[in-house]
């Protein structure tokens, strides 16, 4: 069993906000990493259906537009107000930032920490939103070597089709 620190994963949310103050009364652990995962803008793969962007649209680049730097200092203000969150629901927090694909980068930071538990939001996503847009916390869920904890979002019906 795993026995290094609470993971709590923060992106911004309200429901990632719940599940740290859920998490607060239902874990015994007080040592926590907050976790904000980003992916460079850079990495992207382009969804191109008319072809502009290999008509040479593409060619400014992200880099040279600056905004990897924008997301990297977005996520990083997510990620001190995920430490803050934390902080005040009594947890001894520092924050992680993770770069990568959500869930992977998740799954890796927790295998680095040993974490002993990864606690995630639920956005609420119908299925059919799920399928289309994928979710972290189920990938999370999947492909974890430890315990995850996934809170639901308040007030979400997750057999709603729409």
């Amino acid at each position: 069993m795993p026995g290094g620190p609470i993971l709590l994963c923060y992106d911004g949310s309200d429901h990632a906000a719940a599940a740290i103050a859920v998490a607060a009364g239902v874990v015994a652990s007080r040592d926590a990493i907050v976790v904000t995962a980003w992916e460079p803008i850079s990495t992207w793969e382009p969804y191109d259906p008319g072809g502009v962007l290999s008509a040479g649209v593409a060619s400014i680049g992200s880099h040279s537009l600056g905004l990897d730097e924008i997301a990297a200092e977005i996520a990083q203000e997510k990620l001190t107000r995920g430490v803050e969150l934390a902080r005040a629901a009594g947890f001894d927090a520092r924050g992680r930032l993770a770069r990568g694909k959500a869930w992977r980068a998740i799954c890796d930071l927790a295998d680095e920490l040993d974490a002993s538990t990864i606690v995630l939001g639920a956005r609420g996503l119908s299925r059919v939103k799920s399928i289309l847009l994928g979710s972290v916390s189920s990938a999370v869920a999947v492909h974890a070597a430890r315990p995850v904890l996934v809170i639901p979002s308040a007030g979400s019906d997750h057999d709603e089709e729409s």
